[in-house]
């Protein structure tokens, strides 16, 4: 038996109810649903009171003086889920050693206060110091690509924060970023990606959908709200016209007749309606990867990088790869370019034997 959430307004006396259920938990996948049903109503909740609170005292639009900086960080973690959601928890509880004052509002959130927390994350952190059954360890530094993470979420939640007009500007403008350290992008080649196509799947959706992604590029959080009027057919060609979730651009993206096929059909709003939480699905794929015989470490956005591999191999040319891909910056695309250099292939096919 489903169990609906509701919220009640304080003042106002009145319950809202949310088109949010939880369901039995009969194993660990209906556990992660509800968790992250959870979520979100928190998150609604969140929202509320902070508008409740501004009506209340007459501030409107919200005003920085007022709102409290950790408050509205946790407002926007609790909107993520598996590990996105972790590295922001990660982040907090950083920003909270750092900052002692937990009352802090946004208005105390200026540039001298982020080059304090960057020079924290660089020089004063130990990788301990938020887990209490490691408290009393051996002091050990943030490496690199972790403190790049943790000072990217303060830039998400300040730029966000402008977003919603609270603050007019983020003061991280100008402030020296960690530089993310290169990171091996595992990929399927086109033979393990025909086996795996080939590999039954312990759920179809997550098949459909991993394909999907493999064939257009498109990232797991624009194929999970992906909806049918997002698509149009029109000269004989297929083409998604969606808004990405990360860099919130508009993109025209065509499709190949494939990637049509794994489309299914229009029974919902959404195309792949069906897919878990982002932490089950990790599960599900483990699996499906392990049982293809393929002995990498697969991962949803891997489809992504398959694809933009097998694109570079196919011959297409790098700035028509960025287009496809959605990226901003030419720089983004490159990293796959190294990956598959043809030239260094047939150099190196070109050296002599020796014995």
């Amino acid at each position: 038996m489903r169990v609906s959430i509701y919220i009640y307004k304080d003042g106002q006396r009145t319950y809202e109810f949310l088109k949010l259920y939880l369901v039995p938990e009969k194993g660990k996948i209906e556990k992660a649903l509800n968790k992250e049903t959870l979520a979100l109503a928190n998150s609604i909740k969140a929202t509320r009171i902070m508008e409740l609170q501004s009506e209340r005292h007459g501030f409107t639009p919200l005003h920085s003086n007022e709102i409290l900086f950790f408050d509205y960080f946790m407002m926007i973690r609790d909107k993520k889920d598996g590990t996105t959601r972790q590295s922001w928890e990660h982040a907090l509880k950083h920003l909270q050693i750092y900052e002692k004052d937990h009352q802090i509002t946004f208005d105390k959130i200026t540039r001298k206060w982020v080059e304090g927390f960057r020079r924290y994350l660089d020089r004063e952190t130990n990788i301990f110091d938020i887990d209490n059954r490691k408290h009393n360890c051996e002091k050990k530094m943030l490496g690199q690509g972790t403190k790049a993470l943790y000072f990217q979420k303060l830039s998400a939640c300040l730029n966000e924060a402008v977003r919603d007009e609270i603050i007019a500007s983020s003061p991280m403008t100008n402030v020296e970023r960690f530089s993310d350290p290169e990171s091996c992008r595992e990929y399927l080649t086109l033979e393990e990606l025909r086996l795996l196509a080939s590999t039954d799947c312990d759920n179809t959706e997550i098949k459909r959908a991993f394909l999907f992604s493999c064939l257009t590029g498109l990232r797991w959080s624009d194929i999970a709200k992906l909806r049918w009027e997002e698509i149009e057919d029109s000269n004989n060609r297929t083409r998604i016209i969606f808004r990405q979730k990360k860099t919130r651009n508009l993109e025209y993206l065509d499709i190949s007749p494939q990637a049509v096929s794994f489309l299914g059909h229009k029974e919902h709003e959404l195309v792949f309606p069906y897919l878990l939480s982002s932490t089950c699905t990790r599960g599900v794929i483990k699996t499906w990867v392990a049982r293809a015989g393929i002995r990498k470490h697969i991962t949803f956005h891997c489809a992504r990088h398959t694809f933009a591999v097998m694109m570079l191999d196919l011959g297409t040319d790098i700035y028509t790869l960025s287009k496809l891909l959605g990226h901003r910056d030419l720089s983004s695309t490159q990293v796959y370019a190294k990956i598959l250099d043809k030239n260094k292939q047939a150099a190196v096919a070109k050296i002599p034997e020796i014995m």
